[in-house]
C-alpha cells in the first residue's frame, strides 16, 4: 500500500493506493494520528484503492469520529468494489462522497 499526504492549510488530502487490510491498516492509522491534529477538512482519495477489509473500515470509522469533532471528512474517487462495501456496512450513508 502507498499513502500520499498533501496538507494545504487546514485541509489534508490522503491518497491510498493498493489494499487497505489487516496488514496495512495500522500504517494508515499511524499517518492519520500524526497528521490529523489541526485539520478541519480531511479528504480521502480512494481512486487507486483496490481492496478494503474490516480492518480498513475500522480506520475509516476512527477518522470519521475524529473529524466529527474537528471538521469534515470527504471520500472521493471510490470504485464500485469499495462503494459496495461501504453500502453493505451502512457507511455510505454517513460519508460525504465526492
Amino acid at each position: 500500500m502507498n499513502i500520499t499526504t498533501n496538507r494545504e492549510g487546514n485541509t489534508l488530502t490522503i491518497a491510498v493506493e493498493g489494499k487497505l487490510d489487516t496488514y496495512t491498516a495500522p500504517e494508515l492509522k499511524a499517518v492519520l494520528e500524526k497528521e490529523l491534529p489541526g485539520v478541519e477538512q480531511l479528504i480521502l482519495d480512494f481512486e487507486k484503492l483496490q481492496y478494503l477489509s474490516s480492518a480498513g473500515l475500522r480506520v475509516l470509522l476512527s477518522a470519521m469520529q475524529t473529524m466529527d469533532d474537528q471538521g469534515t471528512l470527504t471520500v472521493k474517487n471510490i470504485n464500485n468494489f469499495v462503494r459496495e462495501i461501504l453500502e453493505e456496512t451502512g457507511l455510505l450513508e454517513d460519508l460525504d462522497i465526492a
